[in-house]
């Protein structure tokens, strides 16, 4: 036989031997671990155990090793979708930077967003400590990242606990939200009411992972086939349908009376049913997918939120205004909460045993997201920043003080907050600089500026009180009238129509008190300057004939002073005997030094007659008006606006009209203010008492004293003196005042208006009020910014505050007499016509004092030449008012 036939026949029967053998090894492998199946369940159980154990070991060692940023915008912040793309790209990357051994779990980096009731809503991104690099740097050019301490509260009474996760067809993806309106904005409204005193708490936890290509490959094949057995079960009830459709029409009677009537060769093929099952679509991937199509931006969420407070119910409802905020992003696919309601029963995070699982994830940040929770960067953009511009955030109890009368605040407006309450605002009188008011005529800026006063009044402050109408007096004595205030008040009424009425009296040249000469004519004259519009261009020799004559009888009061006559101090109606009658001037002359009596012996000849009028005209009209006459005519005055604001005095000034006249007196007394508060850098600065000088009608007094509170506005600040400025049209006040207000302006304010006239104060808003939207308030409603602790607030709408509201208990009608009167006897005031017969006659007083023998080289004032004698070799040659004189040029 053949060996190789041989070797061909014994083949089969290997093969068999081999496969018995094999059956027989698989019988007995079964049998071993059938014996011993308990032991390898153990061993199972234990090695699972074991990897569980050092898994958690290592997440928590990975988790414990954390950092932590607050990302802090601009009040402009406003991100575009490229910039959230590229900060979610950098969480994703952030959330891998851990150490290699760190487990999936615990590759994730946490937004948490909190809120307690002392901010908005405040940003916090958590990660491997090894990720601080990319942390410390966003791509939002308007976000300052702060490094930030790991959050620990106090235990509160009530919490709550919500896991929320991603429902819907798979592949499906969340609503697209719009970043403007903000879509944070549902949720800053939601924790908008919360109150630290209750011990409120709300915060959301979005946890982001990077998808893991198994888990996404995995996830992918299940939705693809579940495509395609939902395609399947389609078609089988379409073929089902199809059937019933049949059935349905062959028991129809139309068809079986058809069929009856037709003959049999000429039914065709009625008698045959030939039903087709229809084909299964075919599945298209990438929409089976959608989302899931593409690994780039795909990560995994999982989304926590817990809310506590000391009170019952707050918590819960605090959950649910939560849960409506997410509700912005509900489409095919939504947020919702995990676990059901059984009756007033909820069984979820709140219970065992997820309680203690939803614990360990809080405080960790370990992941354990559902099954369908993955999302792209771009789902998750409203989540993926901090507020913007475009959020209305409320204002929360301790952003700004609430007004308690005595206190060092000034009180701004009612605001109604988001729980419903209404709060006095006010701001802390360091923070109050300088303010605008702007609004139509009686709807509630004098009346706001009014209870400023008050406040300040009854908190031991000093003000000045600008109303050229005197109806703010009337409106603010009841208030006033209390003993503690009474011997503060002074009231400067320019408004007076009988003789025997008492009025106070001031000197502007007067050098009581010791003020510095030099400071005392510039502010003279540039009261007139700004009044009249003179300047070095138009008008430089009547500035220099005013400098020149108001310097000489200046000189001519310190010498009075100094000798003990106050009485005899020359007024402003004296220059115009000093610039028109030469043996007065001569008197004066004789009383100056060497340099500035040598300008009236060469100079002043040289000047010819018409240009005096220029100075003598306003002088006239000044005295021309009784009660100006007789509150400038004066040799002493009571009215010291440096020792009022020295002794915390509250002065109320009321100007007699608007007309030229009363703008020049207005431009006297604004520059007065300014050369007070200047003239307080001999007082430490500590020792500087804060004055507010609230001027009414600020378009009337802006015309006379432009440059001047341009200058209040621009140099008082650091003496402690603050101006608040209440004007109808703002565009009508001057470019250099209105520039400076805006620019220094501590508050804002605006009631309805025209657009025009109030788009000056929405446009420093930067769009967050349109004019428009402020031309609609009602009255007594403002729309305010304020400055709070270096920071800027609002605007915010508020109502504004009435006297008779916040003060009431305060009001004393029946001792409003009293105040009048000691208002006057603070002020030395006098009736009108003994006033006006002093300043009729105080000439000669003054000529009585020039003619005594005045001080000499060795005595007196410093410097004073004697005076030469009539008729020596060196005497002037007398003037003649008849000489005719060269032009000065």
């Amino acid at each position: 036989m053949d060996p190789h036939s041989v070797e061909v026949a014994s083949a089969p029967g290997l093969v068999w031997d081999s496969a018995i053998t094999l059956a027989g090894l698989a019988w007995d492998l079964a049998g071993w671990l059938y014996a011993n199946a308990w032991w390898l369940a153990l061993v199972a159980t234990v090695a699972g155990c074991a990897w569980v154990w050092l898994e958690q070991r290592l997440a928590a060692r990975a988790l414990a090793r954390r950092t932590c940023v607050e990302l802090v915008p601009s009040r402009q912040f406003e991100p575009d979708g490229e910039q959230i793309l590229r900060f979610g790209a950098q969480l994703s990357r952030a959330a891998t930077a851990g150490p290699w051994w760190t487990p999936r779990s615990a590759r994730a980096v946490r937004i948490r967003l909190r809120a307690d009731g002392s901010k908005p809503l405040v940003y916090r991104v958590e990660a491997p400590a090894s990720a601080r690099h990319l942390l410390m740097q966003t791509p939002y050019a308007q976000v300052l990242s702060e490094p930030a301490a790991p959050v620990r509260d106090k235990s509160r009474k009530h919490v709550v606990r919500a896991v929320f996760v991603l429902h819907g067809i798979p592949g499906s993806r969340l609503r697209d939200v719009p970043l403007e309106p903000d879509p944070l904005q549902p949720l800053i409204d939601a924790v908008a009411d919360l109150r630290t005193d209750l011990g409120d708490l709300a915060e959301v936890c979005l946890d982001i992972s990077p998808a893991s290509r198994w888990r996404i490959r995995a996830r992918r094949w299940q939705v693809v086939d579940d495509a395609r057995h939902q395609a399947r079960r389609e078609s089988r009830r379409e073929a089902r349908w199809m059937t019933q459709d049949a059935h349905a029409m062959e028991d129809a009677l139309s068809w079986q009376l058809t069929k009856l009537v037709t003959p049999q060769d000429q039914r065709g093929g009625q008698d045959r049913r030939l039903l087709m099952t229809p084909r299964p679509p075919r599945v298209d991937r990438e929409k089976a997918l959608g989302k899931l199509a593409e690994d780039a931006g795909l990560v995994r969420v999982q989304l926590l939120v817990r809310c506590a407070s000391d009170t019952v119910g707050r918590a819960e409802r605090r959950l649910r205004h939560i849960e409506a905020a997410l509700d912005v992003y509900a489409a095919r696919t939504r947020m919702s909460s995990l676990g059901w309601a059984l009756g007033p029963f909820r069984v979820g995070p709140d219970r065992w045993p997820w309680k203690g699982r939803f614990d360990a994830r809080w405080a960790s940040g370990l992941m354990r997201p559902g099954r369908d929770s993955w999302a792209r960067i771009e789902e998750l953009a409203g989540l993926l920043k901090p507020a913007t511009r475009h959020a209305r955030l409320p204002l929360l109890s301790g952003d700004v003080p609430v007004y308690a009368p005595g206190e060092q605040l000034v009180p701004q407006g009612w605001h109604r907050g988001p729980d419903g309450r209404e709060r006095l605002l006010a701001t802390r009188e360091d923070d109050t600089l300088f303010e605008v008011q702007v609004g139509k005529a009686g709807w509630g800026k004098t009346m706001r500026a009014l209870v400023q006063a008050v406040a300040g009044a009854h908190a031991r402050r000093g003000l000045a009180f600008v109303d050229p109408h005197r109806d703010s007096w009337n409106t603010v004595a009841p208030y006033l009238a209390h003993p503690a205030i009474r011997g503060r008040v002074w009231l400067i009424d320019l408004t007076v129509r009988d003789g025997r009425q008492r009025m106070a009296c001031w000197n502007p040249l007067s050098m009581n008190g010791t003020p510095a000469p030099h400071e005392v004519v510039a502010a003279t004259v540039d009261a007139f300057a700004t009044s009249l519009g003179w300047g070095d261009a138009n008008a430089p020799r009547a500035i220099t004939i005013l400098t020149k004559a108001v310097e000489a009888l200046v000189a001519v009061n310190t010498q009075a002073v100094a000798a003990g006559a106050d009485d005899c101090q020359a007024t402003l109606f004296q220059i115009r005997p000093l610039l028109t009658e030469p043996v007065f001037r001569r008197l004066v002359v004789n009383r100056l030094e060497a340099e500035a009596a040598r300008w009236w012996q060469t100079s002043f000849p040289e000047i010819p007659k018409e240009a005096l009028p220029t100075v003598l005209n306003p002088l006239d009209r000044l005295a021309a008006s009784p009660v100006v006459k007789a509150f400038l005519g004066s040799p002493t005055g009571t009215y010291d606006i440096r020792r009022a604001m020295d002794t915390a005095c509250v002065v109320w000034i009321c100007p007699a009209g608007t007309g030229p006249t009363d703008r020049l007196l207005v431009s006297l007394l604004v520059r007065d203010i300014l050369r007070a508060g200047l003239s307080r850098r001999d007082v430490p600065e500590d020792r500087r008492r804060p004055f507010r000088l609230y001027l009414d009608e600020l378009i009337s007094l802006d015309g006379a004293a432009s440059a001047s509170l341009a200058e209040i506005t621009e140099q008082l600040r650091k003496f402690q003196v603050r101006l608040h400025g209440m004007t109808q049209l703002l565009h009508r006040i001057s470019g250099d005042v209105r520039t400076a207000l805006l620019q220094n302006a501590s508050c804002l304010s605006t009631t309805a208006g025209s657009v025009e006239a109030i788009r000056h104060i929405t446009d420093e808003w930067n769009g967050q009020v349109t004019p428009a939207e402020a031309a609609d308030l009602e009255r007594f409603h403002h729309w305010a910014s304020f400055t709070v602790a270096g920071k800027r607030i609002g605007p915010l709408r508020i109502r504004g505050p009435e006297l008779g509201e916040v003060f009431k208990p305060l009001a004393r009608p029946g001792k409003v007499r009293a105040l009048l009167k000691a208002a006057h006897d603070n002020t030395a005031s006098q009736p009108l016509t003994s006033l006006n017969a002093v300043a009729s006659t105080h000439e000669i007083t003054v000529r009585s004092f020039l003619t005594r023998p005045g001080p000499t080289d060795s005595g007196g004032s410093a410097g004073h030449r004697p005076t030469p004698q009539s008729g020596g070799p060196n005497a002037p040659a007398p003037e003649s008012t008849d000489t005719p004189r060269r032009q000065f040029v």
